[in-house]
């Protein structure tokens, strides 16, 4: 079954963590599964020959562009893709929709303070200090996704295996929450 689920939220909120595990998850049920993380995709794809990646919007944009594109043709060869990126992008949300098999859009909820708190690369302290520009949510505007299938919120105080439970049932029954 074809599938790719697109797990997005910004920088600290735990696209990885979860990505991690709902592919574990998978995998112990059998499934055929490829895992994809956008901070390795970004070394892969993104890297011009002076060694400087930009992070503006419109390399944003063309790099979750690729992504997509990468997971359409991933999944177009029977795979479940699971994918942890920030991409927040309603360009990207809308094609990924109607170009994506069983596409499934999860979007990680996480309120700036805790992401800050987090910040397990730094990145918002190094914007804090001026050492970078160009960070998703602070001075680069993002899209939070309208009609995620499922919305895990910080609030909610969920645990990691109580969405991967979740997660996994939705995508078992097909079912969508929107």
């Amino acid at each position: 079954m074809s599938q790719v689920v697109w797990i997005t939220g910004l920088s600290g909120a735990g696209k990885t963590t979860l990505a991690q595990a709902i592919v574990k998850h998978l995998r112990d049920n059998g499934q055929d599964v490829i895992f994809l993380d956008g901070d390795e995709l970004r070394d892969i794809l993104n890297r011009p020959l002076n060694n400087v990646q930009s992070h503006d919007r419109e390399s944003r944009l063309a790099l979750a562009m690729q992504y997509a594109q990468l997971c359409r043709m991933l999944a177009m060869q029977g795979f479940i893709v699971v994918i942890a990126t920030i991409s927040l992008f309603k360009e990207i949300h809308s094609w990924n929709r109607k170009n994506l098999p069983g596409y499934f859009e999860v979007y990680i909820k996480v309120p700036l303070a805790e992401l800050r708190r987090r910040d397990p690369k730094s990145i918002y302290q190094r914007f804090n200090s001026g050492e970078i520009k160009n960070v998703a949510g602070l001075d680069l505007k993002i899209d939070e996704p309208l009609n995620a299938h499922l919305i895990i919120d910080y609030a909610q105080k969920n645990s990691l295996q109580k969405s991967v439970i979740q997660l996994s049932n939705l995508l078992q029954n097909g079912q969508r929450s929107d």
